[in-house]
């Protein structure tokens, strides 16, 4: 695993647009169906928004009719998780590994080969296209 980003509450905020502060550090969700990489087709990473670190390849991207970006496995060990009981719900929160970052949640109704659905905020992303793309 990469070197963990750590930085204070204002560095974050000077860092990051109200509203991916609002996803990443205070593990907030957008709106369904108006993230950016919704329906983004592009060929290569998403990456965190906060630190960087590569997250997704667009490969794992499925459309699970969710609302938000989802994809079926992660790159390595660049996810963690950790159980959410926020809104009266028991759930298993997805973090970027490199700076603890709230990216959305996993669940177990992904298609194969994995069978799990990461649900992301399209804030908590970035994306580098591949080379030549």
């Amino acid at each position: 695993m990469p070197k963990k980003v750590k930085k204070s509450d204002a560095a974050w905020r000077e860092a990051l647009t109200p509203d991916q502060y609002y996803v990443l550090r205070m593990a907030g969700t957008e709106r369904p169906y108006t993230g950016e990489y919704l329906t983004h087709k592009g060929d290569g990473t998403y990456v965190c928004a906060g630190c960087q670190a590569p997250l997704y390849t667009s490969s794992t991207k499925f459309n699970s009719g969710c609302g938000w970006p989802a994809f079926f496995d992660s790159i390595g060990d660049s996810v963690t998780t950790r159980t959410d009981t926020s809104h009266g719900m028991v759930r298993t929160e997805i973090l970027c590994a490199r700076c603890d970052g709230h990216l959305g949640h996993v669940f177990n109704d992904g298609p194969a080969p994995t069978g799990i659905r990461h649900c992301v905020n399209s804030l908590s992303l970035g994306f580098e296209p591949a080379e030549g793309s």
